[in-house]
């Protein structure tokens, strides 16, 4: 019998990408979403879906305990839900605490109530704040300068506490930044698509589409080469491999003796000016920039060092160019938009 998984947000981006490879690996993905942010078509077609939210404890345990009495019982979940925007969050930190942190508290409760003692976590490099060095590695101080990032780190601090009380084990995984579309067998079929957009690469390929006259790049006068911040960029599919591989780590014999924490990037830093570029060669499009004032919240340079991950996971990203990430996501693009 296939291995139950349950995905929170699992119609999204990143989550509906990892329940399709679940499915694909002879998983048994099950996505738990409120659609707040993703669209139901877009949900992994083939995989069942239950509408609903993170923060409803007693709706999470029914869905446990059913699985459990049908013989059929979750053994994980990877849990994707979450507001996801700094800029908002410097506004409205009090949606970021409770949709982020308590939701989170209610489904880690749900799970010790129904004994599902496996969990792969959605964090983020916005933990790590203002990193003192990078390549950033996860013994750096956790630092957040930003709500959404404290959600994160107040999430991952309660895991810690949920392992050494209630043995739940678990993964965290830190994000960069995601971007790109997966490419399968029938082609490219899903990619980033938020609503409402606010991440860079999209907001890019707007421009190129004639969605947007330009694209605004936040502060020119930050301490790095061109003066725009440098970010990673993971392709989503790398990203994927990693939750699989991470979930597989979860029964292991390191997992029961600590919990794996691991950085996701390529471990390339580039320019929001170089991101800019790569798309102008990409799209073949001019793409006019607009320099505005900085966001509040928004760090210089965030890079990763993924090399725990690749030691202890055996994970290696397939895509390590820009160009070729914003390949896949200007097909994406094209698809959804163009026509």
């Amino acid at each position: 019998m296939s291995v139950k998984i349950l995905v929170t947000g699992g119609a999204g981006y990143i989550g509906g990408t990892v329940a399709t490879l679940l499915k694909a690996s002879g998983q048994q993905p099950v996505v738990f979403d409120n659609f707040c942010h993703s669209r139901r078509e877009m949900t992994p077609a083939g995989i069942e879906w239950i509408e609903g939210e993170v923060a409803d404890r007693e709706l999470l345990e029914s869905v446990f305990r059913a699985a459990r009495e049908s013989d059929n019982p979750f053994h994980a979940v990877l849990h994707f839900a979450a507001l996801i925007e700094a800029g908002e969050s410097m506004q409205r930190p009090e949606l970021y605490f409770r949709n982020n942190s308590a939701s989170t508290l209610s489904l880690l409760e749900a799970m010790v109530a129904q004994r599902v003692g496996r969990l792969v976590f959605s964090s983020t490099a916005a933990v790590y704040g203002e990193p003192q060095s990078v390549p950033i590695l996860e013994s750096a101080p956790l630092l957040p300068t930003n709500p959404y990032g404290q959600s994160k780190l107040l999430v991952e601090q309660m895991l810690g506490w949920f392992y050494r009380i209630h043995g739940l084990r678990y993964a965290s995984l830190r994000y960069f930044n995601v971007a790109g579309a997966p490419e399968g067998p029938e082609g490219i079929v899903r990619g980033e698509d938020h609503e409402p957009e606010s991440h860079i690469i999209p907001l890019i390929l707007d421009v190129a589409l004639g969605r947007r006259k330009s694209i605004s790049i936040y502060g020119d006068d930050y301490p790095t080469p061109d003066g725009t911040c440098v970010r990673d960029y993971i392709h989503v599919s790398d990203l994927a491999d990693a939750h699989l591989l991470a979930l597989n780590a979860l029964e292991g014999e390191a997992a029961a003796e600590a919990p794996l924490i691991y950085n996701l990037g390529s471990g390339n830093g580039f320019s929001v000016r170089e991101v800019v570029e790569s798309a102008r060669r990409v799209t073949g499009h001019p793409i006019p920039a607009v320099i505005q004032s900085r966001r509040p919240g928004d760090a210089a340079v965030l890079v990763a060092s993924s090399e725990k991950a690749a030691h202890e996971l055996g994970w290696k990203p397939r895509y390590t160019e820009l160009d070729a990430i914003l390949r896949t996501a200007w097909v994406w693009h094209q698809k959804r938009y163009a026509a």
